[in-house]
């Protein structure tokens, strides 16, 4: 039985995939993206996080069992609510092998992986085809910039993404709309071209940058350090996914 760490677990979450849910946020994140809103994610070790209101664990180890039954005790409420389970993270797939696990001894739940992409490709498959609904992140089409501002290529991103159609499991695509980076005519009309035709594809969803973003860093002992201009609005274009006949929605 494998062990994995967790920095957070919400219950009754509303926004994290459809119905009532339950968000498990699993520690470790091989991105460094400069507009990170959970860099207690980054480390896959537990940290003490420091604070005005005192110190913190992010980062408790479970087995596969111990987190399974805790999410199967509530998986009678989450199925009223028409809900599930959703894995995020960090990045959730650096825990591929204790995912699946997991994932192999809920109780019929609605299973939701909440994925930047980037993994190796049979940890990739291993997950994404036991999960009833992937949301996709996608950043930036372009490499040099997506390396720039990521700390990481995007080529294993792009290769998942076309496993991901292969599969046949429904996703969704996710865009932070962060200020001169992401949300550029550019950006926005490659990603469209990139997912415009794939047929799991539900929807696109485009996420605003939250200026709030920053706040956690110095608790973890680490420094926000932003590529972009954080005073400048996310510019909000949905015409480019329109036009490609992409349902689209500012989340």
């Amino acid at each position: 039985m494998l062990t994995g760490v967790v920095f957070d677990i919400k219950e009754f979450a509303v926004h994290d995939g459809p119905g009532l849910r339950v968000t498990v946020f699993l520690k470790g994140c091989p991105l460094r993206c400069s507009w990170c809103h959970n860099p207690e994610g980054q480390s896959p070790e537990p940290q003490v996080l420091r604070g005005s209101a005192g110190e913190r664990l992010a980062g408790v180890s479970f087995t596969s069992q111990a987190l399974a039954d805790r999410l199967c005790s509530l998986a009678e409420l989450l199925r009223v609510g028409e809900g599930g389970v959703t894995f995020s993270g960090g990045e959730p797939l650096v825990q591929a092998d204790f995912l699946a696990e997991v994932i192999d001894q809920l109780d019929h739940l609605h299973v939701l992986l909440d994925t930047s992409g980037y993994a190796d490709e049979n940890s990739f498959r291993k997950v994404a085809a036991i999960s009833q609904l992937v949301y996709f992140d996608l950043k930036l089409i372009d490499s040099v910039a997506h390396q720039a501002h990521t700390g990481v290529d995007n080529q294993p991103i792009l290769r998942n993404l076309r496993v991901l159609n292969e599969l046949g499991v429904p996703f969704v695509i996710r865009v932070p709309l962060i200020p001169g980076l992401t949300d550029t005519e550019a950006n926005l009309s490659a990603i469209a071209r990139t997912v415009a035709g794939m047929p799991g594809l539900q929807r696109i969803d485009l996420l605003p940058y939250n200026i709030a973003a920053g706040a956690k860093y110095a608790a973890c002992g680490m420094a926000f350090q932003p590529t972009f201009d954080e005073s400048e609005k996310s510019n909000i274009n949905l015409s480019c996914f329109k036009s490609a006949g992409l349902k689209v929605r500012v989340v």
